[in-house]
């Protein structure tokens, strides 16, 4: 199986969602936000820092109100590129805004069997089953830890889901399952012995850690923590916003991009405020609230705009961005989930978001599906090729080759036509078969793609990770696991 790497770079189609006024707008009401509204750190350890800082606190509501000018020194800290490294330093990826990075979704809580098709509760056993096969697919750049291995202890779970990734692929892996500072400290730990040491670690990360805000205007004190022990370590970390219309943030999506933006970058210019030019990520998820149930949708415009849009945000304060991409409210791979992650992908795409998640789950990042895990890969290629946009030189033009076939002739003898026909597209799921191939058997790409995972799950044998480092790994969890 191929080692390469797909990403989206130089891209030759362009989009502006929102003007330099009114991006202009939605940080200065953000500030607004965290100066006059406040945001809230149950954290004994975040409070401090910002009281040392010149921040208002209010322990008893555990809440702060952050001068502008603190938020906006602190984020002038961020750096605006760094690596995430793989197992293997040439599947290491640069965030620098000119590649777009395809990842797994996470932390489902359910999964359609890849031999049975029978929907059931996720275990540590697909957290491996995923990674393999993510190790062979090239569109796959790193690892979103996809699923909760509810068979494994809830104290030491995370630490489960990322042994057995790196166990079972190459590639980089970032995680939204540590919660706590005991955890992420073993974390640490495990990411340093792969990296050979501290020190290394720093410069080749091959661990990022994601933390999901409280919205409105809140964060978790176990995932605050686990991002400052990340942050000292020099793990590159990244708070994730979902607030949703209508619920969790205003009904307007100015509103609510300006809710989300105040909880992600207060909780960047913490991690900054305590251990300047910590690399740092912006994430966002932001959705809208279904109006006739108030459910989480996983789809429709207003999430293809907000994809395009948080990252003109993280454009702004000059870092990386993590999207949630794809995660369709669609319950099989079907014309919805086509449309959603179509249209949802090609808009955080088009305006260069560093890493896109979603890849291969169903009914809004709740089950996942290893048919669409592929099919979902292929929208992927799809989007590379066509941001690619049309190249206009004097091979494209081909006149030599119209001249030579002239009126009436064919270009399918040319050598010309050789050497380009593997430029042209080529699909492996969508159906291009004569009608009457396709009555006879009624088959489809959702028979193609789960086809394809089944023989990818059993043919690829990723690299494995050293023996001796697996049973440390086993040690040191169980260790956490038998504290009290």
């Amino acid at each position: 199986m191929t080692k390469n790497i797909k990403s989206i770079t130089n891209p030759k189609l362009k989009l502006e969602i929102l003007t330099p006024a009114e991006i202009k707008k939605i940080h200065d009401a953000t500030l607004w936000i965290i100066e006059k509204v406040g945001v809230k750190f149950p954290s004994e350890r975040a409070l401090n820092i910002w009281a040392e800082n010149g921040a208002e606190v209010d322990r008893a509501r555990k809440t702060v109100k952050v001068r502008g000018e603190i938020i906006e020194s602190a984020l002038k800290k961020c750096p605006p590129i760094y690596p995430l490294a793989g197992r293997d330093p040439n599947q290491d990826l640069c965030l620098d805004g000119n590649h777009v990075y395809l990842g797994t979704d996470g932390c489902g809580v359910e999964v359609i069997d890849i031999q049975t098709g029978q929907r059931r509760v996720s275990k540590l056993q697909d957290v491996v089953e995923i990674a393999r096969i993510a190790d062979a697919t090239e569109e796959i750049a790193f690892h979103w830890v996809p699923v909760s291995a509810q068979d494994m202890p809830a104290k030491t779970r995370g630490l489960y889901e990322i042994k057995a990734i790196w166990e079972n692929s190459t590639k980089h892996v970032q995680t939204e399952s540590i919660y706590n500072k005991q955890e992420a400290k073993t974390a640490i730990e495990m990411a340093a012995m792969i990296a050979g040491g501290k020190e290394a670690l720093r410069k080749r990360p091959v661990l990022s850690l994601m933390q999901c805000t409280a919205s409105p205007l809140g964060h978790d004190g176990g995932s605050v923590e686990a991002a400052l022990l990340a942050a000292e370590a020099g793990i590159p970390t990244g708070f994730m916003t979902m607030a949703a219309c209508l619920t969790t943030g205003p009904a307007t999506l100015a509103g609510n991009l300006a809710v989300g933006n105040a909880e992600v970058i207060a909780g960047t210019a913490l991690l900054q405020l305590a251990y300047p030019g910590a690399p740092v990520f912006y994430a966002a998820a932001q959705t809208a609230s279904d109006p006739r149930t108030g459910a989480y949708t996983g789809g429709g415009p207003e999430d293809f705009l907000f994809g395009a849009a948080t990252n003109v945000l993280a454009d702004f304060y000059n870092i990386p961005l993590s999207m949630g991409s794809f995660a369709t409210g669609a319950k099989e791979p079907n014309w919805q989930a086509g449309i959603e992650n179509s249209l949802s992908t090609f808009m955080a795409s088009i305006v260069m978001s560093d890493m896109l998640l979603g890849v291969g789950f169903l009914h809004g990042s709740r089950i996942w599906s290893f048919a669409e895990m592929m099919m979902d890969c292929e929208i992927f290629s799809i989007i590379e090729k066509t941001l690619r946009g049309i190249i206009v030189d004097e091979e494209t033009l081909a006149l030599d080759v119209i001249a030579a076939v002239g009126p009436s002739g064919n270009f399918l003898t040319q050598k010309h036509t050789r050497q380009h026909m593997r430029d042209i597209f080529l699909p492996q799921f969508m159906d291009r078969r004569p009608y009457n191939e396709w009555e006879s058997k009624k088959d489809d790409a959702r028979d193609w793609a789960l086809a394809k995972a089944r023989k990818t799950l059993a043919e690829h044998q990723p690299d494995p990770l050293d023996a001796k480092l697996s049973k440390e790994f086993e040690k040191m969890i169980t260790k956490l696991e038998n504290k009290g």
